[in-house]
């Protein structure tokens, strides 16, 4: 029978196995990581393990969402602090080394993450597709930015580079150093600066004021007619 553990000790094997599961995942990937082996790491039982998650798939799933989750409120409070196309580069850097450290969070057409998605409960599989959710909504729930193209195209050309670490291997030249140029030269074709936004809104306020005075002069003119 596994032993009881005080709510310190919970709290820190809890942040042991799910680093233990990250750092086997990305090296050997999911059906190569034992729950003996995340156990002989963390230094506890076998029976113990499921005093924390039900199944290996529930850690699995936790730390795939948690990783997520993190990337995700790190990119959004770099694009609140620069809310401009320039906040945005700087979050898309961010991510892209995130996803070079955790290759689980891209390699979703592979076997052996297909073989995690076939074990996973209905609830888990759910988690997955609301965490997925949530970093899709990342690039457009931000007020302050717009697209300078179609949002469908916009959030397809972002995908893009950022799935082009799968070939990072078979690049010449370093993927990170090219990364950053394509975001670099990319970002001023899919953003408008804040200047061409408020360019914008002046015109439109400029329009509407002309169009009120040829208002007024058409009702001044209808009543010196009548």
């Amino acid at each position: 029978m596994p032993r009881s553990f005080t709510e310190r000790e919970k709290e820190n094997i809890r942040r042991s196995l799910r680093e233990a599961c990250k750092q086997n995942w990305t090296q050997y990937g999911y059906k190569k990581t034992s729950v003996d082996d995340l156990c002989s790491q963390v230094g506890i039982s076998k029976g113990a393990f499921y005093l924390f998650f039900e199944s290996k798939e529930a850690l699995f799933c936790d730390v795939l969402c948690s990783v997520q989750e993190q990337i995700c409120n790190a990119a959004s409070k770099m694009m609140e602090e620069h809310q401009d196309k320039y906040g945005v580069a700087k979050a898309l850097k961010f991510i892209y080394r995130e996803y070079d450290k955790n290759n689980f969070l891209y390699d979703a057409a592979s076997t052996d993450f297909t073989i995690l998605i076939n074990k996973l409960s209905e609830e888990q599989a759910k988690k997955i597709q609301e965490s997925n959710y949530m970093s899709q909504q990342l690039f457009l729930s931000q007020p302050h930015l717009k697209f300078k193209v179609d949002v469908d195209l916009a959030m397809s050309i972002i995908y893009s580079l950022i799935m082009n670490i799968k070939n990072k291997d078979i690049l010449p030249r370093n993927h990170m150093e090219t990364f950053d140029f394509m975001i670099d030269h990319l970002i001023d074709s899919l953003y408008e600066s804040q200047e061409g936004q408020k360019c914008k809104r002046v015109k439109a306020k400029v329009s509407l004021w002309h169009l009120q005075r040829q208002s007024k002069a058409v009702v001044k003119q209808f009543k010196t007619n009548s």
